[in-house]
């Protein structure tokens, strides 16, 4: 095989290749799509489905929760100013009733996960199988001592 042939087809390969790059992201194309085009798709996969703002029980606790429908999945997402105490054995509930008692009883919550982290933003799928309509709050839970942190009442939107 001839080694010039061999060059001369990579080289012709790579404009080629950088010919159909410049299509797809030639200005052209790019103002023909809308600017508002993303955010038109990224409202209708998302959509908010209740809120409220974190108040004190045993601790300090702030931010917002929001329960949302992101692409078909349930997530309730925390604020970047979320905040709480730090603590053993931290949960995040959901509860049935709109305020969260400072000891809860079983049967009146179900759990979603650990806490992930005790300030910033954090999501936390909600399964399937759970009856939002069931849940008036979300809660921060120590189980170690059954003491509520703080919570969040949630308004339907």
């Amino acid at each position: 095989m001839n080694f010039n042939r061999v060059a001369g087809l990579g080289i012709a390969s790579i404009v080629l290749f950088g010919s159909v790059v410049s299509v797809v992201v030639s200005p052209e194309v790019a103002e023909a799509r809308p600017a508002h085009q993303d955010t038109i798709v990224a409202n209708k996969s998302k959509s908010l489905i209740a809120s409220g703002n974190f108040v004190k029980s045993e601790k300090a606790t702030t931010g917002k929760a929001k329960i949302v429908n992101m692409n078909g999945k349930r997530y309730l997402k925390f604020d970047e100013a979320f905040s709480t105490g730090n603590g053993p054995d931290v949960k995040v509930i959901l509860h049935k009733s709109s305020t969260v008692p400072g000891n809860i009883q079983e049967g009146n919550y179900i759990t979603l996960a650990p806490i992930q982290k005790f300030k910033g933003a954090q999501t936390y799928e909600i399964p399937e199988n759970v009856n939002l309509d069931e849940f008036k709050s979300v809660g921060i839970w120590c189980e170690e001592f059954n003491a509520t942190f703080g919570y969040a009442s949630l308004q339907n939107t």
